[in-house]
């Protein structure tokens, strides 16, 4: 498609666990083109996950010069970044080349580190400053490994010679020629290295993990200057005027602008979040508190409950067992599935998350009978992603009533797994709340655009972006509550059974 307006677009780059897309928007937040490379996994050992930062890069480009093909660059207004967070990557500040493979927030290395932590005493201490729970999951760790595995690498790190940055800041770096070395407020938020009231970086923990100053990224803005391209990169230099992580992306995406909004984004792994606004909170349900967005200097921050394995369950159907070969099959493969109510699927691949916090937990299935086959465990794969939801909105519930504000009525949902009726209807029914899905379900990319748009001006302020935000279709609960309440006990034993501690 060659595109001759020339009206202002927004490139949108959201960079995944399992894929790179680039979209181009206009200037009203419509999605025109869509450009996607699957990502490559590596996994070296046991609950180790890595990805090739150098092929992420390319991915990056190669998408964006995909939407971009027709389009004079001075007719993008900025580019907008969303990504994986808590991956983490090190790298030659002269060559621009990366010392390691990244490390994946899915990876579970650093786990007998986070239990030391614990044993320490020091869960506490590092909750209250973060928001966060020591878990392998963050940044801080991983970083810590690099920096005591990689040959010379700590003496290089206290030398100025090397930078870290999730993918966000990396990317950044790669686009600008190594012009800016920053990060934004969200994406920071999860390293486990910043004070979440002050939004900067804290120097107990940077001592705690021994991480280098000089190692560290900028904090800037969600909305603001990241410097601009290369001009060889895309015909002309363009502005990088938005970032922020995957996640808080999403609710941007979804106008969860007020307290009591949540979305849940349902892509390899499934994360909720609920806005708390300016209350900076504390949860007491083993959930995290983390940074919403800070616009305009001005922060507001989130509770949030992060799933491991959502969409990725559909790709181990797909991809370990065959049963599909594609993750459009899933919905007519319920339609032929059982009820099978007994049975149950605890996804737990690389342990469990929120509010379990189990890096050895384990992945299992109970209740198999003989006359279940392929579809009703897919079925009860599904069922999982619906169950821990409700794990997590139950937990939300609670740290909200505490902070005195008003618990989730309705749940936004976006990501690749709500385009299936059946799991939107399923959701429905075993959380018991109402399940909006917006007409762009895409809204990472989009919540990155709106960002960029915001600080060219192409949108006035957040309620600009909150007016834009359209309904698809609203998904009601159907199920008798005391039979909710029945599966779900059977869940939480299920739970039980795979928990490690």
């Amino acid at each position: 498609m060659k595109m001759t307006s020339e009206a202002p677009f927004l490139l949108a780059i959201d960079q995944g666990t399992t894929s790179t897309r680039a979209i181009l928007f206009d200037a009203g937040g419509r999605p025109l083109l869509s450009h996607s490379v699957e990502l490559r996994q590596i996994y070296p050992a046991n609950g180790w996950v890595e990805h090739d930062p150098e092929e992420i890069w390319q991915a990056v480009l190669a998408c964006c010069r995909g939407v971009t093909r027709g389009v004079a660059a001075q007719h993008i207004a900025g580019i907008g970044i969303t990504n994986q967070r808590e991956t983490t990557v090190i790298w030659d500040r002269k060559t621009g080349h990366a010392i390691h493979n990244a490390i994946v927030w899915q990876d579970r290395r650093t786990a007998e580190r986070c239990h030391s932590l614990r044993a320490m005493g020091l869960e506490g201490k590092i909750a209250a400053k973060t928001g966060l729970l020591p878990d392998p999951y963050f940044s801080a760790t991983k970083a810590e490994w690099l920096l005591d595995n990689v040959p010379a690498a700590r003496e290089r790190a206290e030398k100025g010679e090397l930078a870290f940055g999730t993918v966000d800041t990396w990317l950044i770096f790669k686009l600008t020629g190594g012009a800016v070395h920053a990060t934004d407020t969200t994406n920071a938020s999860r390293t486990m290295l910043l004070d979440l009231k002050t939004l900067s970086w804290d120097e107990d923990l940077l001592t705690l993990f021994d991480i280098p100053h000089p190692l560290l990224p900028d904090v800037r803005d969600c909305a603001g200057d990241f410097g601009e391209t290369l001009p060889d990169l895309f015909g002309a230099p363009v502005r990088i005027l938005g970032v922020a992580g995957d996640q808080q992306a999403s609710a941007i995406g979804q106008a969860c602008f007020s307290p009591g909004d949540v979305k849940s984004t349902y892509g390899t792994g499934c994360f909720a979040l609920v806005n708390t606004a300016t209350v900076v909170p504390s949860s007491q349900n083993r959930l995290l508190a983390t940074n919403a967005y800070r616009i305009g200097g001005k922060a507001s921050y989130a509770i949030e409950g992060s799933i491991f394995v959502a969409g990725a369950v559909v790709q181990w159907l797909r991809d370990a067992l065959g049963v599909i070969r594609s993750a459009e099959e899933i919905e007519a493969l319920m339609a032929s599935a059982k009820a099978a109510d007994g049975l149950y699927f605890v996804p737990a691949f690389t342990g469990l998350g929120a509010p379990y916090w189990d890096p050895d937990a384990r992945g299992a299935i109970f209740g198999l009978t003989r006359d279940m086959g392929a579809a009703e465990i897919a079925r009860a794969a599904l069922d999982a992603v619906c169950y821990q939801t409700r794990d997590l909105i139950k937990a939300m519930a609670r740290d909200m009533e505490a902070a005195n504000l008003d618990a989730p009525t309705a749940l936004k949902v976006d990501g690749g797994m709500v385009r299936n009726d059946w799991f939107c209807q399923r959701l429905a029914d075993l959380t018991g709340l109402p399940i909006d899905r917006p007409k762009v379900v895409e809204t990472t990319a989009l919540g990155a655009a709106y960002l960029a748009g915001l600080a060219s001006g192409l949108f006035r302020d957040v309620d600009d972006i909150t007016a834009r935000w359209a309904l698809d279709r609203r998904f009601k609960p159907s199920l008798a509550a005391t039979s909710r309440d029945v599966l779900y006990d059977g869940w939480k034993a299920a739970v039980a059974r795979v928990l490690a501690v």
